[in-house]
Parts: structure tokens; sequence; C-alpha cells
């Protein structure tokens, strides 16, 4: 096996692509992100990077605060639809017929179709060139509940949910293994002696 080497570049793939609401009740946008992503687990704390030129970059700057709303297929036109366009020029809450959903935390509006919104206070900015990141502490997160299994717990696998790769949206597929399969030990098969 060879590989081909290319300059530098943005080419860590599969990403998450995420619509993170921000703004106010009355005066909102949606912005697609796809370079988001966990920093810490205690706090719990996450990111998003988005240009200093788009507009909801001065709506979250200003506020200190965002909601990262997870995709699925259901969302996927939406999603791509929202990252085109501008909301200086939209509301892109009804051009894609989206309900904004109150928030307990934050101002900002959830995405009632989304299966997963996620509260988040800005803590910092970094300029780290093209695009500003903004660190965030997670204040809340709200989950559909018809992603709740009998016991309580969300079955993400029941989601849908989409990624971003090099230009394109892909849904994810069936699992493979959870956390630490590959050294679990095998429990042994044991019959009753009849």
């Amino acid at each position: 096996m060879s590989k081909v080497t290319w300059k530098p570049g943005t080419f860590l793939y599969p990403l998450p692509v995420v619509m993170v609401s921000c703004g106010t009740m009355e005066k909102s946008n949606i912005i697609t992100v796809a370079w988001t992503g966990i920093l810490n687990t205690n706090p719990a704390t996450v990111y998003i990077a988005v240009r200093p030129t788009r507009y909801s970059y001065h709506l979250i700057k200003e506020q200190g605060e965002f909601v990262i709303n997870l995709t699925n297929k259901n969302l996927a036109r939406a999603t791509d639809w929202c990252g085109v366009k501008t909301g200086a020029q939209v509301d892109k809450f009804k051009e894609m017929k989206l309900t904004k959903e109150k928030a307990n935390f934050v101002k900002c509006p959830m995405i009632k179709e989304s299966p997963v919104s996620v509260e988040c206070k800005v803590r910092e900015i970094q300029e780290i060139g093209s695009h500003h990141v903004f660190v965030a502490d997670v204040l809340a997160i709200n989950a559909d509940k018809q992603y709740i299994d009998e016991k309580g717990a969300f079955d993400i696998s029941k989601c849908d949910l989409i990624a971003y790769a090099n230009g394109h949206y892909y849904a994810l597929g069936k699992k493979l293994g959870k956390f630490g399969f590959s050294v679990q030990k095998k429990k042994k098969n044991k019959r009753k002696k009849k």
C-alpha cells in the first residue's frame, strides 16, 4: 500500500454536522457547523469554530451563548440550506419550517426537530486564523423522549444522525461495537445440565 501526500489542509473526516442556534427567541438564527467537538469531560466543555464574517458570529460573540443541535436524515436538507444562506437576509427557522423551542439556561432557542440540543455558555474565544473558536461550557443536554429507551438511556442508534466528510453529508451506519469491545472477555456459554 502507498499513500499520496498533499499540502496541509483540513482532511480530518468524518465530522459531526450540527445546526447551531443563536440569538434570542425573537431574533434568532441558525448556522451550520461541521467544526465542532468535545474538549473536556469535567467540566463538560465543547467548541464550535466560526468565521468572523458569518452573521451568527456576532450574535454568539455578543450574547455569549448558543445551542448545538444534532442533525439527522430528516434534517439533512435544512442543515445544508442553513449553511449556505445568511441569516442577515432570511429567517432560517421560518424558511425551513423549524420550530423554536425554549431552552432552560440560555436565551437562544433550541430546534425542536433536533434529536439532541446542547445548551452552551461561551467561556472564551480563541482567534486561530480564518476561524475563531468559541470554547463553551455545557449547561444542559436536552434529548427527545422518543430516543430514550425503557431503562432511561439515550439510544443514539435510533436518531439516524448524519456526518460531514469532504463536502458531502453521510448517514451514520450500523453499530460495530461498544467502547472497550476489543478487550472485553467473552462470556462462556454455560449450559444447564438436564
